[in-house]
């Protein structure tokens, strides 16, 4: 996911491969290949037909991934509420100040078009 988020492009699989390669261990493409069909039938990627081959990108941002995994998180807790007062108490000052500014402002601070 990194390597597609870096990219902000559509990408194919020789490109993730050549991407997440290490020059000593180096990915089959068979191994990139099942990793993003897993990821697109999981829809978080979406993908396209050019000539014989997919390309691929991510359908949400880093942030709005988080943010949705946030609320998963939250929906799953007993209490959500107090799993939510859990997690402000464990912020820092510099994270609280921010999250009491987006609370002010009634927005997320930033959205993907």
């Amino acid at each position: 996911m990194d390597v597609l988020w870096d990219e902000e492009d559509w990408l194919a699989p020789a490109e993730v491969q050549q991407a997440v390669s290490a020059p000593r261990r180096r990915l089959a493409y068979s191994t990139v290949m099942t990793i993003l069909v897993r990821l697109w039938k999981k829809g978080l990627l979406e993908r396209r037909r050019q000539g014989k081959k997919y390309l691929y990108r991510p359908v949400a941002t880093r942030e709005e991934l988080a943010a949705q995994r946030m609320h998963d998180l939250l929906e799953q807790a007993g209490d959500p509420s107090l799993a939510l007062g859990h997690f402000v108490d464990s912020m820092n000052a510099a994270e609280t100040r921010r999250l009491r500014n987006l609370l002010r402002r009634g927005q997320s601070g930033g959205r993907r078009s």
